[in-house]
């Protein structure tokens, strides 16, 4: 669908909410809703795995990788309200690594979808454990929901931690490990 057909059904619900799309302040909300829906679902059209493939270099190295506190922010799929916060990634390489940058681009590619929480940290564990075979891997995302703060429960403080291991980190000494150093500053 073109940003031009999403942008005439933004201008019905508009009018169907009751308010007068041609006031000056809404002439453009349609048009600019729909850029934005297009680019807070953009994921849909990137490939998680080739942005991992483009930059895998082997490397003896087998100690645990980690990249913490990524943003993120994505789209409920239930009510199409943000949630955001931070991803907690690592990985123990089995003699390939990938550019640290990648890690946070597949976040993206995964968060800038229609989703919740929990299908969101799979996806990106598995595409880790796909495109790099380590020896295992971690993700943990903390996150507020706007679903449960705007309306619903209205939890203003509530938190949403999710997290999927595989390999070693299913190991208590090694999930410890990870844990222990994202909740702490070393910086």
């Amino acid at each position: 669908m073109t940003t031009e057909e999403i942008a005439k059904k933004y201008k019905e619900i508009i009018t169907d909410l009751g308010e007068d799309v041609s006031r000056e302040g809404l002439v453009k909300t349609p048009e600019r809703a729909a850029k934005a829906m297009d680019f807070l679902t953009s994921g849909y059209e990137m490939d998680a795995d080739a942005i991992m493939q483009g930059a895998i270099f082997h490397e003896d190295y087998n100690e645990m990788v980690i990249v913490k506190d990524i943003e993120l922010y994505s789209l409920c799929e239930h009510h199409m309200l943000p949630f955001f916060g931070k991803a907690h990634i690592a990985y123990i390489p089995d003699g390939r690594i990938v550019g640290l940058s990648k890690i946070p681009r597949i976040v993206d590619v995964f968060a800038r979808r229609l989703q919740v929480q929990e299908r969101l940290t799979q996806e990106i564990l598995d595409c880790i454990q796909r495109s790099l075979a380590p020896q295992g891997a971690a993700v943990v995302i903390e996150a507020s929901h706007m679903c449960m703060m705007m309306r619903g429960v209205q939890k203003q403080n509530s938190v949403t931690t999710t997290s999927a291991f595989t390999g070693q980190f299913k190991a208590k000494e090694t999930r410890s490990e990870f844990l222990h150093l994202i909740s702490s500053r070393l910086s």
